[in-house]
């Protein structure tokens, strides 16, 4: 795919990423055929649309979560799998997208929503309720990307934002969720809302979904926050089957196609094959999800994966499995297989949350076996190496691979299971045997633009690099 160099683009739009001032973000969506305010349907939508394709993309210029999962390596560029993000300032894209098209846009349809005076005060309030569990989500995953962030000052006029400590954010996003979930009710959005179609009951069960995940991250440190968070989640109504996962499906004609059809097959592109880090994994367990992820080109029953961090030859490994390069592939925020493995951990702490750590961790990998139409679910189950009371591990490292397998296809989540549980073991990049990331630095724009903002931020964290931890990431 082509490379694309940002550097005076995104220092013309730095600004933007962070914070707003009126006349900017008036001029971005400003049609001067009819000079009116956009439509909260139109900006909710707008919004959802670039969070769900940002958090898909396997673009190498755009997210490199993928590869920090060391669930795909390349062909061609290695930048990315040797961990190389400065060359193409992926950072700053990931920054600019998340502020600017994602937290703005949902912003702008809250207000608008709330202003609308054709709706009630209930539905005004439901619109606003659903952008601002996006917001969350959204606020969320920047934390646990950089750690400490501009929050508090962000969406506002201040031109150079400070950064907010992220474990005070992550307080502030818990009280913001438990306040939003009384507002979901009504239709709220209906044709615009990509996820749900309006329907409200889906929507408590993601807010109180995105409870559990954000009470699982806080585990190591903060437990009692993490036990109430997690367990007001699970009482207020949680996933339940794959059902109520908060899925986008794309379509089969652009714009609406899945970004990584887009970004290989559309393009013509033979970059990106399956790492052996995961291939070898589920090698090792003869796991039956083979078949889905990953191409039987080699043979049927044989899969092998590029060297990580070095030029693989692309007819000589597997490549991806028939459903990743679909158009109509849906993806994910947040899914029923993963919430299972929060539940499993809090019940391995004894907190309540419904059946024990056992039932949980079988209930995600059976709900992934279901999601990607996996045969032979019993066998694997009673592996040795995967049944709950034989396999290897402490019961957290069990829960982990697991869950690292699992969220395939979704990279951040797999890259964010790694440095919750530790485990599975990954491996150096061949090329640069450079050290393994635990966050993404902060965007060159913000050192050159907010320099005084950024270096009180990267003082507080322990130093802007990339083997920095976020502050719930202490094992």
């Amino acid at each position: 795919m082509k490379k694309i160099f940002l550097t005076a683009v995104l220092s013309v739009v730095v600004v933007l990423t962070s914070c707003k001032t009126d006349e900017q973000y008036e001029n971005l969506n400003r049609d001067p055929k009819n000079p009116t305010q956009v439509a909260a349907d139109f900006l909710f939508n707008s919004a959802t649309k670039s969070l769900i394709d940002q958090m898909t993309q396997i673009n190498v210029n755009r997210n490199s979560f993928r590869f920090f999962a060391q669930y795909s390596t390349t062909t061609t560029y290695t930048e990315e799998p040797n961990f190389d993000l400065v060359t193409r300032t992926i950072p700053g894209y990931h920054w600019s997208e998340m502020y600017r098209d994602v937290l703005l846009d949902l912003q702008t349809s809250k207000e608008n929503a709330l202003a609308d005076t054709e709706l009630s005060g209930a539905e005004q309030t439901a619109r606003a309720s659903q952008a601002e569990v996006l917001m969350v989500y959204t606020f969320q995953q920047m934390v646990d990307t950089w750690g400490d962030i501009p929050y508090s000052e962000a969406l506002s006029d201040v031109t150079l934002p400070k950064y907010d400590d992220a474990a005070t954010i992550y307080s502030d996003l818990i009280s913001r969720l438990t306040a939003a979930i009384p507002g979901l009710s009504g239709s709220g959005y209906s044709s615009a809302d990509q996820l749900y179609g309006g329907n409200s009951a889906a929507w408590v069960k993601f807010a109180n979904s995105l409870l559990i995940r954000i009470g699982n991250r806080l585990v190591d440190v903060n437990p009692s926050l993490a036990q109430s968070t997690i367990e007001a989640g699970y009482s207020g109504g949680a996933f339940t089957s794959n059902a109520d996962n908060a899925t986008v499906q794309y379509e089969g004609t652009t714009p609406n196609t899945n970004p990584v059809w887009v970004d290989i097959v559309q393009s013509g592109r033979a970059d990106h094959l399956p790492a052996n880090t995961i291939v070898d994994f589920m090698n090792n367990l003869d796991d039956p999800r083979r078949a889905q992820y990953f191409d039987d080109n080699l043979g049927a029953g044989v899969y092998m994966g590029g060297n990580f961090g070095t030029i693989a030859s692309f007819p000589l490994h597997s490549h991806f499995g028939d459903a990743i390069y679909e158009p109509t592939n849906p993806a994910s925020l947040l899914d029923f297989a993963e919430v299972s493995f929060y539940l499993a951990e809090a019940a391995v702490e004894g907190w309540s949350v419904g059946g024990t750590a056992e039932e949980h961790y079988n209930n995600g990998i059976a709900a992934s076996f279901d999601y990607w139409g996996a045969s032979d679910l019993a066998a694997f189950m009673a592996n040795p190496d995967v049944a709950w009371a034989t396999a290897p591990g402490t019961d957290k490292e069990k829960i982990g691979n697991q869950l690292w397998v699992a969220m395939y296809n979704r990279g951040f989540e797999g890259f964010t299971a790694w440095r919750r549980y530790d485990t599975p073991t990954l491996q150096l990049p061949v090329d640069s045997g450079n050290p393994l990331p635990y966050r993404y630095t902060y965007p060159i724009d913000e050192q050159n633009l907010n320099g005084t903002n950024w270096e009180a931020a990267s003082a507080a964290i322990g130093g802007d690099s990339q083997q920095t931890k976020v502050f719930w990431d202490v094992n």
